[in-house]
């Protein structure tokens, strides 16, 4: 190997939706020594920005730039003092990150959101992966490739989303050309921490690949973006171009600055920018083809590597090299999963229901997990399509909604909690099965993230795909897989293949399919699938049609 690293030590940084997660690890063997967690001061800015009164509309989800510095400067440091290791043994840090969360700035890498005069411009904010007030935009986009032919469509499925960087930056031109005009740079948020750290700019080659439709070594030609917009036609080369990084690769080195933030050493490899699900494969040690790996947190990444070329309707992307040098890499997704849970029991679920659990020591989750597991397959009457968030895969359409059927007067809320859970495992499978029938052939399921700790959940998701479901143990996968990179940018390891053999961990087949449960969902599966067509394949636009109406009472 490159280096001795008997001793060595790496960070990853985990940004996820509300918080930052560092984690530090031992390069020999993947031991994770010491976290931290800091969550987001602002969080998710959705009704109003910071200090305002004035409404963003439906569908805006922002952030604070700044609270991703405040990561840096408690999370790393507070792992550190949890590991209680000595900080000089740190040889490489890396960071991985929400996608597609988009920073407008100026050259100099300077937050637009940060300059006065910008302060009360919603645009000028960070868009957060789950903004999808772009959904027209998307639109237009998709229209226009289909009609042209234009040879990358295919690589995405078929259909862009809205979550993208050429969607949401085609909004900020069209609903504020003043603050387009003064953003010289659209960064991945992936990309934005990394020149924090660094204090130069490169691009990554996942988020370029899967969210900014660089393919084949080119974005889509100046001619189509001006048949979107004139004005949008040197949006690659005046705002979004830049150097490809590869996955793996240092970055830079980390600077004085970033040094008094974090307490690392200046001076240490700082990886190329990543993407928190892509990340996970190597935290689990999943690089092979037929390994899906799904992340599972407030939303769901599904992340697999492949020999072949293939179109997969509705995935998010299909990259070369995408997760790992030498394999094509998939994506694909559900826009809500742990989102959906908490929006129910936030807004759903009786205040006595919060006491009965308080007296049993129990969270609300667990309590309604609970009660949710004495039932039988099919006994609470519904069934749920999972799309309150909208969907990712395989429609690619954010103008969707949530649905339950089957509500009667002796529904409770574990009925409802658990038709949800069934819901989002039914929007796996589907995924699932549209990779199979396009010949990506899934052979094994691998769920890492926080809702791994529901072993009902877990069970339902083997019996409805009727897959083995292996478990990435690490509480911390991203973060994790982050590290991985961090050791291969430090020359630790020849490539991430090798260090994840090394460092990453699975425990294999944990739940697997029963039968008869199988069976069952099979039959709830058919309702799904009949009512997941209906609405979102044109059987009927009613989604639509609500959601125009709420953009007109919005907007009045």
């Amino acid at each position: 190997m490159p280096v001795d690293h008997s001793d060595a030590l790496v960070v990853g940084v985990d940004y996820g939706t509300l918080s930052g997660r560092a984690v530090v690890v031992r390069v020999a063997d993947g031991a994770e020594l010491g976290s931290a967690v800091f969550e987001y001061p602002h969080a998710v800015v959705t009704d109003a920005l910071p200090g305002s009164a004035t409404p963003l509309g439906s569908g805006w989800a922002l952030q604070v730039p700044g609270d991703y510095v405040e990561v840096l400067r408690n999370a790393v440091p507070a792992a550190l003092a949890d590991a209680g290791v000595d900080p000089a043994d740190v040889v490489g840090i890396a960071t991985d990150f929400t996608a597609c969360t988009m920073v407008p700035t100026l050259a100099d890498g300077t937050p637009l959101s940060e300059l006065p005069q910008f302060a009360d411009r919603p645009h000028a904010y960070v868009k957060l992966w789950k903004h999808h007030a772009a959904q027209p935009q998307a639109d237009r986009i998709n229209q226009l490739a289909a009609e042209r032919g234009e040879p990358w469509l295919a690589r995405y499925g078929g259909l862009i989303s809205s979550e993208w960087e050429f969607a949401k930056g085609l909004q900020v031109l069209e609903e504020d050309p003043e603050t387009y005009a003064a953003m010289q740079r659209w960064v991945e948020a992936a990309d934005w921490i990394v020149w924090q750290l660094t204090g130069s700019y490169v691009r990554n080659a996942c988020t370029a690949g899967y969210k900014g439709i660089f393919q084949d070594g080119r974005y889509p030609s100046r001619d189509f973006l001006a048949a979107l917009n004139p004005d949008f036609a040197d949006f690659v080369a005046t705002k979004l171009d830049q150097p490809i990084g590869q996955l793996g690769a240092p970055a830079g080195r980390l600077t004085e600055q970033a040094a008094g933030w974090t307490g690392l050493p200046a001076g240490i490899a700082v990886a190329v920018g990543n993407v928190d699900a892509h990340v996970t494969a190597a935290a689990g040690n999943a690089l092979e083809p037929g390994q899906m790996v799904a992340i599972m947190g407030t939303s769901t990444c599904h992340v697999m590597n492949a020999r072949e070329l293939r179109t997969v309707p509705g995935m998010c992307g299909v990259v070369d090299g995408g997760i790992v040098a030498g394999l094509w890499g998939y994506e694909a997704g559900q826009s809500g999963v742990g989102d959906i849970f908490a929006h129910f029991v936030k807004t759903h679920v009786p205040a006595d229901y919060a006491q009965r659990a308080a007296a049993e020591g129990l969270t609300i989750h667990e309590y309604l997990t609970r009660l949710a597991a004495a039932q039988e397959v099919g006994q609470h009457g519904l069934v749920a399509l999972d799309w309150h968030s909208g969907n990712r895969s395989v429609l690619v359409n954010h103008e969707l909604s949530g649905v339950l059927v089957g509500e009667s007067l002796a529904t409770r809320p574990e009925d409802i909690y658990r038709a949800l859970i069934e819901a989002t495992a039914f929007g796996t499978r589907t995924i699932v099965e549209t990779f199979n029938a396009a010949g990506v052939p899934v052979t094994e399921l691998l769920a890492v993230g926080g809702l791994v700790k529901n072993e009902l959940l877990m069970q339902i998701y083997s019996d409805v795909t009727r897959l083995p479901l292996s478990r990435i143990p690490s509480g911390q996968g991203p973060a994790l897989g982050a590290a991985i990179h961090a050791a291969v940018a430090a020359g630790c390891y020849p490539d991430v293949p090798a260090a994840a053999a090394a460092m990453g961990r699975v425990e294999r087949a944990v739940y697997q399919p029963d039968p008869h449960a199988a069976a069952r969902y099979d039959e709830l599966f058919d309702e799904y699938r009949q009512l997941h067509d209906y609405f979102g394949r044109g059987g009927n636009g009613v989604m639509y049609r609500l959601r125009a109406i709420q953009r007109r009472a919005v907007d009045r």
